[in-house]
């Protein structure tokens, strides 16, 4: 056995070798990410989104590996915490990426303790005709029914003048994204949902930091200066999230922070909390976080289904789930993103004028993206459609863009019904789906990540401009 003084000096040890491990790591850190890369025109690739990191990140990355905790532990339950702070939520829920945001949020309602409210097979979800397929998949996967809404040109966000049109007695809920983080109409959305009792998530997985104008809240605000009218009230930017019953994020790297793979779901109800963590935790009963027993003080205390009274509640599972969570050393870096956020959503944000500024003299051959009226977006890429007089395609222009090492990508799947994995599907249609066709044919996007410097943009704006004149 080792004695008192041993112990003392072998922890002393582990200690400063832990130190030296993490000064080594922010050296490096600092040497290969925090270097300024020299840009050279048509060699240098611009793409079109990436993960933007120093030595913060890394060092926070090691430093939670050190510690042994592979799956989510304590720096999951930090991010959690301080996640839902900085976005204004009571709850955070981590799973292991975007697309299962949306699967636990979406499965969450199809519980039977949500009473008449349950989404069940053959109930409706509204959704929009343009967008990317794992906003709409898991509507598909519990058996309900997508019904499509085109989009609007050049917001690229679902047509809210058909809403109602899209509604039936099946209608349960809406599903949506803000498309390249520009917010939809989330207030008419939002009256539309409580007009007829229907659940709305929304997925921000592009449009984190973004806001929409909530004349009801600020109106509230300025309720003691009984001289300003409404029209002289000052309108307040609710975040995207905050409208919907539940909302999604991404933190794959494209995205506006990033911990590799991951994302979350975010609420402010305690009951749909409840039900998204079980649908993450295996479809668990019980709440209990890593590496914790007895909670509740009730362990061996239940009696549920056809179970033994006294059953180990750990090991009790009311809902038919997943496992979706992350592991601890995603949420570290995710932790060191976060002190971040403002500084990439602001460069976002002065990156997308800049292109529009470059851009403005092309409009008679380009569409260029508008924010939708009300709204603050919160940008994650340029889009641009090609006007029928353009003198190059859609395809043929991004081909050149890409022979000068300027990425560019579609924007998703274009109209939805036309992808190979829906032929067969059960869906509906409400009038025509003409602009989503439009996207398809005629649309791309561009960057405006904040790895991206004025000399990139620069470049992209000549670019356009001697292919298109």
């Amino acid at each position: 056995m080792l004695s008192q003084t041993q112990n003392i000096s072998v922890s002393e040890s582990t200690d400063k070798l832990r130190a030296d491990i993490l000064a080594l790591t922010a050296q490096y850190g600092r040497l290969v990410h925090g270097a300024k890369k020299v840009f050279t025109p048509g060699v240098t690739p611009i793409p079109v989104a990436g993960r933007v990191i120093d030595d913060a990140e890394l060092s926070m990355l090691v430093e939670s590996s050190l510690d042994g905790w592979l799956t989510a532990g304590p720096y999951a339950t930090r991010f959690e915490r301080e996640f839902a702070q900085k976005l204004g939520f009571r709850h955070c829920l981590l799973v292991n990426s975007g697309s299962s945001a949306n699967l636990a949020a979406f499965m969450a309602l199809t519980s039977p303790t949500l009473g008449e409210r349950q989404i069940k097979p053959g109930d409706e979800v509204i959704t929009c005709g343009l967008g990317f397929p794992t906003t709409v998949n898991p509507i598909i996967q519990a058996g309900a029914v997508p019904v499509f809404i085109d989009a609007t040109l050049p917001t690229y966000n679902l047509d809210v003048s058909q809403l109602e049109a899209a509604l039936s007695p099946k209608t349960k809920a809406v599903m949506l994204a803000h498309t390249l983080g520009n917010p939809f109409d989330a207030v008419t959305i939002r009256a539309f949902c409580d007009k007829h009792q229907l659940w709305l998530i929304e997925d921000c997985c592009d449009a984190v930091g973004a806001g929409f104008q909530d004349k009801k809240s600020s109106q509230a605000i300025n309720s003691d200066a009984p001289e300003a009218s409404a029209e002289e009230s000052v309108s307040l930017y609710k975040k995207v999230g905050h409208f919907g019953d539940l909302a999604t994020v991404s933190f794959y790297p494209a995205h506006h922070m990033t911990m590799g793979e991951g994302g979350a779901v975010l609420t402010n109800s305690p009951k749909l909390k409840k039900l998204v963590e079980c649908m993450r935790d295996w479809g668990r009963d019980c709440w209990w976080g890593p590496g914790c027993d007895d909670t509740c003080g009730k362990r061996y205390g239940w009696q549920l289904g056809g179970l033994p009274d006294g059953y180990d509640h750990k090991y009790i599972y009311s809902h038919v789930g997943y496992n979706l969570k992350v592991t601890d050393m995603q949420a570290a870096v995710g932790l060191a993103q976060l002190e971040k956020l403002d500084a990439f959503i602001a460069a976002r944000k002065a990156n997308f004028e800049a292109l529009k500024r470059g851009l403005s003299d092309l409009q008679d051959v380009l569409v260029l993206p508008e924010a939708t009226p009300g709204s603050e977006p919160s940008w994650f890429g340029f889009p641009i459609t090609l006007k029928p007089g353009a003198k190059l395609s859609r395809n043929a222009l991004v081909q050149a863009l890409n022979a000068r090492q300027i990425h560019t990508r579609l924007l998703f799947a274009g109209n939805l019904t036309r992808q190979p994995a829906y032929q067969g599907v059960n869906y509906r249609v409400v009038g025509e789906l003409t602009n989503a066709d439009t996207v398809m044919n005629n649309t791309f996007w561009i960057g405006v990540y904040p790895g991206l410097t004025p000399e990139m943009l620069d470049y992209v704006i000549q670019c356009l401009h001697e292919l298109l004149r």
